[in-house]
């Protein structure tokens, strides 16, 4: 057997270090794509929230289709189809998707990405709840600790404000039951997209030929800039995903469970820096005890693996 020039040298091109390297860059698109996202909400604000998502999921539908036909990943879609308990999960996934990418986007052209930013903050300390109410899973003192000062950040939100953050704990929520029902199917990330959504692009095809025919939608009226922005929505939504999934395939859970942080930091940034959003006493407070708590929580996590490593 004729061996490669590479393998033979014993320089396989696929090291840890390489895959590592590679994964990093994936999970940092990813991320940053997410935390960055908001700048592309904000720019289309003239565009209704409904709008924008039907266009996301419409050409969303049309880049998974031609990655899972590059890649030769449409037996996967298939065996999906097939699966009636596949399928029946990935509509109740699919439904959780479209209204927290609804809720998101309408809180972004709404002035309230600050509020956005804190729901994914908070996302992985409402995973680790629903996990003990769903799946019987039992937390240290150290996650009780992160879990409650999460509950009094919210609590302090409520009071400073004058009004319970519906937003950040709405997009929390939803993205938490998301993650659960996703995990109960348990199917690759692009071809669960590409189903997902497949379920709601008739709505969503439906509700864009209503606004064609009223007049009222924004594709083909605007200008030729608007029309490529908006087929845009399908890349910013397929890419980071793809990305994801290419960094979780390569890189440690911890890995990735640290880098998810930096798509709401890089929102925080955006909404008090570049936005003036405002940034009251109470929020202050309220992201220190999020903070907080994400630090003892993760800290936690870390320990915890370094004794059983």
């Amino acid at each position: 057997m004729i061996k490669s020039k590479n393998t033979a040298n014993g320089s396989d091109p696929r090291t840890p270090e390489r895959e590592g390297l590679i994964g990093g860059l994936c999970a940092l698109g990813a991320f940053g794509t997410w935390g960055f996202l908001p700048i592309y909400f904000k720019y289309m604000h003239e565009v209704s929230a409904f709008e924008i998502l039907a266009h996301r999921i419409v050409w969303s539908v049309v880049l998974v289709s031609l990655f899972l036909v590059a890649v030769g990943r449409w037996k996967e879609v298939l065996a999906v189809i097939k699966n009636r308990r596949l399928v029946f999960w990935l509509c109740v996934s699919a439904t959780l998707l479209s209204l927290n990418w609804l809720l998101f986007i309408w809180a972004v052209t709404h002035g309230q990405m600050l509020q956005g930013s804190l729901g994914y903050y908070i996302n992985p300390l409402v995973n680790v709840v629903l996990g003990v109410l769903l799946l019987g899973e039992r937390l240290t003192k150290a996650q009780w600790i992160a879990v409650a000062l999460s509950v009094l950040g919210v609590i302090a939100l409520a009071a400073g404000v004058g009004e319970f953050p519906w937003i950040a704990v709405s997009l929390g929520l939803l993205f938490g039951f998301y993650g659960y029902v996703r995990k109960t199917a348990a199917v690759g990330a692009a071809a669960g997209l590409f189903v997902e959504t497949l379920v709601v692009i008739i709505p969503a095809t439906a509700y864009l030929i209503y606004l064609g025919v009223k007049g009222q939608g924004a594709f083909g009226t605007v200008s030729f800039s608007y029309d490529f922005l908006l087929v845009f929505a399908g890349v910013v939504t397929a890419v980071p995903l793809i990305l994801f999934s290419a960094a979780a395939r390569r890189l440690r859970y911890a890995t990735v469970g640290f880098f998810q942080y930096l798509a709401p930091t890089l929102q925080f940034i955006l909404a008090v820096a570049v936005y003036g959003e405002a940034f009251t006493d109470a929020h202050k407070i309220t992201f220190a005890l999020i903070w907080l708590a994400l630090a003892i929580y993760s800290f936690d996590i870390w320990r915890t693996r370094k004794k059983t490593a």
